[in-house]
């Protein structure tokens, strides 16, 4: 899935930024990437606090909305769980494109 920035919350692919040109941060064994690099400042300040701000966060696969998991629906895909921003539209959208969707989030 598309990751999230652990400071602002925005998802990557809606803002264009490839995961091989998003500024990344090491943290507890993990590489975290970010949307910029003042993010990557702020997360360095209080990083556990971040993380618990967007530990449940998704994005739609297929407006690229970001949300906490409990404001959104679901859908099974191929054995797999997708969530949704809510809208109808994206749900039926996915279902007309599904593989072309997730492999925008995947890059």
């Amino acid at each position: 899935m598309s990751p999230i920035c652990p400071t602002c919350g925005c998802s990557l692919v809606r803002l264009g930024i490839a995961r091989s040109e998003a500024p990344s941060h090491e943290h507890d064994g993990r590489r975290l990437l970010f949307c910029c690099q003042g993010c990557v400042e702020l997360f360095a300040e209080d990083p556990e606090r971040y993380l618990a701000e967007v530990a449940d966060w998704i994005v739609c696969p297929t407006c690229l909305a970001e949300k906490p998991k409990a404001l959104t629906v679901s859908v099974t895909h191929e054995g797999r769980e997708i969530h949704f921003c809510r809208c109808p539209g994206c749900i039926e959208e996915f279902g007309r494109r599904p593989e072309e969707l997730l492999a925008r989030l995947a890059a």
